[in-house]
């Protein structure tokens, strides 16, 4: 995505793409790291006023090479954080174009993401349960282990003999002890064994954590397993955008060798301890407290996450290294949870279709055979599912990161400044931005409802071309452009334009979900009236104006009232099932029951994605 302040790059400028924000700017060499966001509308703290004594502005290069490191930057920031590769914005000067990401703690303001969805009730069946235990010390009569005293007195309660790894063991140990023998502790009950996964204070709830690992977006929930309340939540950016906009550019960066392969995996491991620290702490508790946690994603993010190979993902005919749902040890992967939880990931349906889209499928109540249904989870990759007679159809399309802003002349994703939305009214044109902050850029839904309204008033054609003469256009570089927002003091002194090859970008992307859905539609045999419920998932599709995305053709024209916006049903998902083992095993069988289509090789996509390209 390129939002240039310069026209163009003379012979002492310098371009630095801010990441995970998808900000790009063109600055005069020499200039700070500091100095280029601020020009970008990037809000970094800085809380010295940018002499280097706060330590507050830390930024990590990706790309490029920065001016030598400073004393201020050594004693402000300290040999464990130089070591993680940070600077301060404020002293580091970019010597080549240079590709920098800002963690979120550098922000004083975050981006929009979206954690909600649409719950549904179910009986709680979690995996690990707890057992409050009072027992007597050892004595010189009395010599049994620490494990065979516990296990004893699970038996004594109906449980099968107890089993735990090494550190569980240690743990175990050391807490009767401080906890003069009194403790919860949480297990999972099998057949012939019982395994031991945490000890916890006597009546401590056990704790679960649920994460959605998005291309883009990573949502997290801290959950009580014992009753299903959500203790508290957030989001993030994925910080794997800095070595890729896509999970296709992730693939090629993780083909570099093996140390590509396990900075990504190393940086999004490092992103959920971050996360699950910070949770715990607001509520507080400890995170060894988490006895079992639940991550859906893509399949590529999932293949990441858990270290196995993906460059198989990037060749026809894309075969994942496993599509069966996967229970490993927390520890193994470096989750710093309690030494014995699990880390439960569900059946992926196909290279391109992941877990995460199993959990939407199980949220959106596919296991009800008797359902016409369509759902359509939007994002970077947009996956869509049809239910009828029982059957289930999927594909992915490659709609493209138009949606998060990129490869739009002035886009951006959904962060602080970025126009959401463009109407109409009154023959005028109104906008908005997020958090009502001056305009610096343009996000998805802002573009898809300009696009929208400029067809209402015939300043785009059914082909997507802007018609010159427009009292709403000018030209830029003997190119008619859009303009949302003219220079001023009042939005940055930034101009934000929609040019051709912007709606282009958005026709593309529209153009592939709409032919994904008219693909699945006729492998089925049905047309768009026969389909009950149209459910829009995903970040992007909570707050997507249904009226425009049916406007420029990315969604049929068929009642409103059919369609229902369920948020971030992925994360319902996982959620489920954290709290109940009936709906890990639903899941299980929804991913069996899904019949792939593989667009590439479908005769009629091209031709289907072709003819969805133009506004009808």
């Amino acid at each position: 995505m390129t939002f240039d302040t310069q026209p163009s790059r003379g012979p002492k400028s310098i371009r630095i793409d801010f990441e995970p924000l998808g900000r790009r700017v063109t600055v005069p060499q020499g200039d700070s790291i500091l100095k280029a966001a601020q020009l970008a509308g990037i809000d970094l703290v800085a809380i010295c006023g940018g002499i280097g004594v706060c330590g507050a502005c830390r930024v990590r290069l990706i790309e490029g090479r920065l001016s030598p490191l400073t004393g201020a930057e050594r004693k402000a920031l300290g040999s464990n954080l130089l070591a993680e590769g940070f600077r301060l914005a404020c002293k580091a000067h970019p010597l080549t174009d240079v590709r920098i990401e800002i963690p979120p703690e550098s922000l004083n303001l975050t981006q929009k993401l979206q954690l909600e969805g649409i719950e549904s009730t179910f009986d709680l069946a979690p995996a690990v349960i707890p057992v409050d235990i009072q027992l007597s010390p050892p004595e010189l009569t009395d010599l049994r282990a620490d494990l065979t005293r516990v296990s004893q007195r699970l038996d004594g309660l109906g449980y099968p003999p107890l089993s735990a790894g090494v550190e569980m063991l240690a743990m175990l140990s050391n807490r009767l002890r401080d906890w003069n023998w009194t403790a919860r502790i949480a297990i999972i009950p099998g057949r012939e064994t019982s395994e031991l996964v945490g000890i916890l204070p006597f009546s401590q709830p056990l704790l679960g954590l649920a994460a959605d690992l998005g291309s883009t977006k990573l949502a997290f929930y801290l959950v009580n397993l014992e009753n299903g309340a959500i203790l508290t939540q957030t989001g993030r950016m994925n910080p794997q955008i800095a070595y890729g906009e896509d999970v296709v550019s992730r693939i090629a960066f993780a083909n570099q060798g093996v140390e590509s392969k396990k900075k990504l995996q190393t940086r999004l491991i490092e992103t959920v301890n971050q996360v699950a620290a910070k949770l715990c702490k607001e509520v507080n508790v400890n995170p060894d407290w988490i006895v079992d946690s639940v991550f859906v994603g893509n399949t590529v993010m999932h293949h990441l996450f858990c270290g196995l190979p993906v460059r198989q993902l990037g060749t026809a005919p894309y075969i994942p290294a496993v599509s069966e749902p996967l229970s490993i040890r927390a520890q193994e992967i470096g989750l710093d949870f309690s030494p014995g939880a699990r880390a439960y990931l569900p059946a992926n349906i196909a290279g391109y279709v992941g877990a995460d889209h199993t959990a939407a499928l199980l949220a959106g109540g596919f296991f009800e055979d008797d359902r016409t249904a369509v759902l359509v989870d939007i994002g970077t990759n947009t996956e869509i599912s049809l239910m009828v007679h029982g059957k289930i159809f999927s594909c992915s399309t490659a709609s493209g990161p138009a949606f998060e802003g990129a490869h739009i002349r002035d886009g951006m994703r959904a962060a602080p400044g970025a126009v959401d939305d463009v109407i109409f009214s009154d023959g005028k044109w109104e906008i908005s931005t997020i958090d009502d902050r001056p305009p610096v850029g343009i996000c998805g839904t802002g573009i898809l409802n300009a696009i929208s309204a400029l067809l209402d008033t015939g300043t785009i054609n059914d082909q997507g071309r802007l018609v010159s003469g427009s009292p709403w256009i000018k030209m830029e570089n003997n190119v008619p452009a859009f303009v949302v927002s003219a220079q001023g003091a009042a939005n940055n002194n930034r101009e934000i334009l929609i040019t051709r090859k912007d709606v282009h970008e958005i026709q593309l992307a529209k153009g592939a979900i709409r032919a994904g859905i008219e693909v699945l539609l006729e492998e089925a045999g049905i047309g768009t009236e026969d389909v009950q419920d149209w459910i829009i998932a995903g970040a992007f599709g909570t707050y997507l104006r249904l009226e425009s995305a049916i406007r420029i053709g990315m969604l049929p024209r068929v009642p409103l009232e059919r369609f229902v916006q369920v948020g971030n049903a992925a994360g319902v998902g996982a959620r489920q099932m954290l709290l109940s083992t009936h709906k890990r095993e639903q899941a299980r069988l929804l991913a069996e029951k899904a019949e792939y289509i593989e667009l590439t090789t479908y005769l009629k996509f091209t031709e289907k994605f072709v003819e969805s390209m133009f506004f009808q």
